[in-house]
């Protein structure tokens, strides 16, 4: 059978994947088999590239390797947090964010943010806390595996659009097999420590990291849900 006719057998499936992907910021520490986390990537690199040019190097963290990468991180992220001109030396090497935010995305970053500080119960300007919430991310949010995507510094931003499609497929297959995950541009301003712990090569730089595995259930933070606009809001029909 081709590409060209093979059935979808079960339509809900795929949307309900899609539709239940959902950042999960606190996961529970049962191991995921390496197969499986074989199974996703194997799956996810059928995202379309550019010319076939399939951008995207892995790195699989678990067990001694992740838990030592989440302490440099860490203990880099709190030295910072002590001292301005530490944290300076840690830069990501692309933008993610834009230097000035405008609305409608102003509003919706706001409006975010607190609601995920209002549920987790952290004021506005209780910096304490939201500096521990904030170091989850060095920890993966406890999830058993840590993926680092790394692409070769030759490609151009076309590649990162190509890459988007790749990490969202990663996600959705980890979907499919009952998995969750949560895709982390925080870790990009620690380049220079991730790069030399998995082993990349001078010619790579870091995408993005991701952390993957089963939800804690009884997390409150996991009950937070984002809102999306409605296909009207930003679409337009032209006939």
């Amino acid at each position: 059978m081709s590409q060209l006719n093979a059935p979808i057998v079960d339509p809900a499936s795929v949307d309900a994947a899609i539709e239940n992907r959902f950042c999960v910021r606190a996961f529970a520490p049962t191991p995921v088999p390496r197969q499986t986390v074989a199974d996703i990537l194997r799956v996810a690199a059928r995202a379309p590239s550019g010319t076939n040019a399939q951008p995207w190097q892995v790195y699989v963290l678990q067990g001694a390797s992740r838990a030592a990468l989440v302490t440099q991180v860490c203990a880099a992220y709190d030295a910072g947090a002590a001292d301005p001109q530490l944290a300076a030396r840690y830069r990501a090497e692309y933008d993610y964010y834009p230097s000035q935010w405008i609305e409608p995305y102003l509003g919706r970053r706001r409006q975010n943010g607190w609601s995920l500080y209002g549920l987790l119960g952290i004021a506005k300007g209780d910096k304490d806390k939201m500096h521990a919430q904030h170091r989850r991310n060095y920890q993966f949010f406890d999830a058993p595996v840590g993926l680092i995507f790394t692409i070769h510094r030759v490609m151009g931003a076309g590649s990162l659009l190509d890459y988007g499609m790749f990490l969202q497929n990663v996600m959705v297959a980890a979907r499919a097999r009952g998995l969750h995950s949560c895709p982390q541009a925080a870790w990009n301003h620690y380049g220079s420590i991730i790069l030399p712990h998995v082993g990349a090569g001078a010619d790579e730089k870091l995408v993005c990291a991701m952390a993957l595995g089963w939800p804690d259930e009884q997390a409150p933070v996991n009950g937070f849900e984002t809102p999306r606009e409605d296909v009207e809001r930003f679409t337009r029909w032209l006939d």
